[in-house]
């Protein structure tokens, strides 16, 4: 090796040990910045390829991190730690058979590993209950509508609950209230009226189109949320510092409502709670994580089986797909959890016609409004998370031409503001989850609009104290060994 050489080496060996100090400050941006600096480097390093696979692990970006695992894996077959961040990812995608074929060849290469046993075994599990699951629901979701077979009217409330009560079927201010302060307590409501605001909240969501149009009067102005993920502290801090709900005080929430925060029932009771007070000022669209295959693998199935009943599961489910799945203000703001497409001419005639009342499928055009994130180069690339895709400026401004429309809002990604404006300002990402999980360190952020100009002005804040549950406590509990 000549000078050279062992001077970039060397070089890329002191950028992956700052790159692992950021990475231990849960900098994960910053860390996948200088590994990929190392990698520049030296790219024949197995070790710095798995490692960034690890950071975009911790952002969500499962298809880079496939990417990145295979990678050290093609450069150094018996290399563990490959196969295991591989297979971490595919797991936190929902791909479980592809996740056990990669811990199983962990297995093989380190047979006497006890670490690399348990985790095979917790795989395993894993695999052999999504099988049995998906066996015993085959046809049955079709068949039947679980919100059908449900009168709440026959449940009995017990003499003994000192808890929120709805009163005939109106649900009130009083009552919601009522709720909030149980909830801060960590009581949930009886499942009596939990079943009452969740079928009603089903009731007028179905009633809604694909695509709904929200108009904002002059002078009064409109608040759009984005991811909160379980985190009801925090909805409580938006609510201390925007206020309630209300006709003079309307709110969308921008889908991922649930999961990863351990408080995920409290807060879609809340927002569906609201949703039948006013149904003309709380809006509720649906996030990639508003479905069941996220539900079983971070945290809102098992949330809502602990704290209600199996029965919820399913109701939740039914009822995530009732979801809007786009809104625009005053026809001039365009929102959606995701973002774009991967085809030129979409229009909101297009967007109107989707069929929504299903699971999101993994390709078309409600797969990307879920799940899609701009980039900063023009044009479209692969998804870093390996579903939907990247979506540039260009595209940005054609589809906002083409729709006679003014701005593109979105959520889906965490920010370490609470907010990214981009796309020569055309597009702006709006996240409304600090402190993420309780280690991300970001601020949370609101958007408020004010017509008839609708100038976004754009409210951050930061985390709140929340009781001691640490977030993906109902997780899947593969998903938690690998954290």
């Amino acid at each position: 090796m000549d000078d050279s050489s062992n001077s970039n080496a060397q070089k890329a060996e002191d950028l992956k040990l700052r790159a692992n100090d950021a990475f231990k400050g849960n900098k994960f941006s910053q860390a996948i910045d200088l590994y990929t600096q190392a990698i520049e480097l030296n790219s024949s390093n197995a070790v710095y390829w798995a490692n960034r696979a690890f950071a975009h692990t911790k952002l969500e970006e499962y298809g880079s991190a496939i990417q990145d695992a295979t990678k050290a894996i093609e450069i150094d077959p018996r290399y563990t730690k490959g196969y295991y961040r591989r297979g971490a990812a595919y797991l936190a995608m929902g791909k479980f058979k592809e996740a056990l074929k990669d811990f199983q060849q962990v297995k093989k290469i380190c047979p006497n590993d006890p670490d690399a046993t348990r985790k095979l075994k917790e795989c395993e599990k894993a695999v052999q209950k999504i099988r049995f699951e998906e066996a015993i629901s085959v046809g049955d979701a079709e068949t039947h509508s679980i919100a059908d077979s449900i009168d709440y009217h026959t449940i009995e409330v017990e003499p003994q609950y000192t808890g929120a009560r709805i009163d005939g079927d109106a649900i009130t201010l009083d009552f919601i209230k009522h709720m909030l302060d149980d909830f801060k307590k960590q009581k949930c409501i009886h499942k009596r009226y939990a079943f009452q605001v969740v079928l009603q909240a089903r009731d007028l969501l179905r009633s809604m189109p694909s695509l709904v149009d929200v108009n904002v009067p002059n002078n009064g102005h409109f608040t759009v949320c984005g991811d909160v993920h379980g985190q009801f502290f925090d909805l409580l801090n938006i609510f201390e510092i925007n206020g309630l709900p209300s006709e003079e005080n309307p709110y969308l929430f921008n889908g991922d409502f649930v999961d990863r925060g351990s408080f995920s029932l409290e807060v879609i009771l809340t927002l569906f709670a609201f949703k039948c007070l006013y149904p003309n000022a709380m809006y509720l669209a649906r996030g990639n994580h508003e479905s069941k295959s996220m539900n079983k693998i971070y945290g809102f199935e098992g949330e809502v089986k602990s704290k209600l009943s199996d029965t919820f599961v399913e109701l939740f489910a039914e009822v995530f797909c009732c979801l809007p799945l786009a809104h625009v203000i005053n026809n001039k703001v365009f929102v959606a959890h995701g973002g774009l497409f991967s085809v030129d001419g979409v229009k909101l005639s297009d967007i109107r016609a989707i069929d929504r009342f299903r699971e999101p499928p993994e390709e078309g055009l409600m797969c990307e409004i879920l799940w899609s994130d701009p980039q900063p180069q023009p044009g479209r690339g692969p998804s870093k998370r390996g579903v939907g895709l990247s979506f540039g400026a260009d595209v940005t401004k054609k589809f906002l031409q083409e729709n006679n429309l003014e701005l593109v809002v979105r959520s889906h990604e965490v920010k370490d503001e609470g907010y990214e404006i981009e796309h020569d300002g055309k597009l702006i990402t709006v996240f409304s989850a600090p402190n993420y999980c309780d280690q991300m360190g970001n601020k949370g952020a609101f958007i408020r609009f004010t017509a008839p100009e609708l100038k976004p002005d754009i409210v951050t804040f930061s985390a709140v104290a929340h009781p001691n549950v640490k977030p993906m406590a109902y997780a899947n509990n593969f998903l938690r060994l690998l954290q």
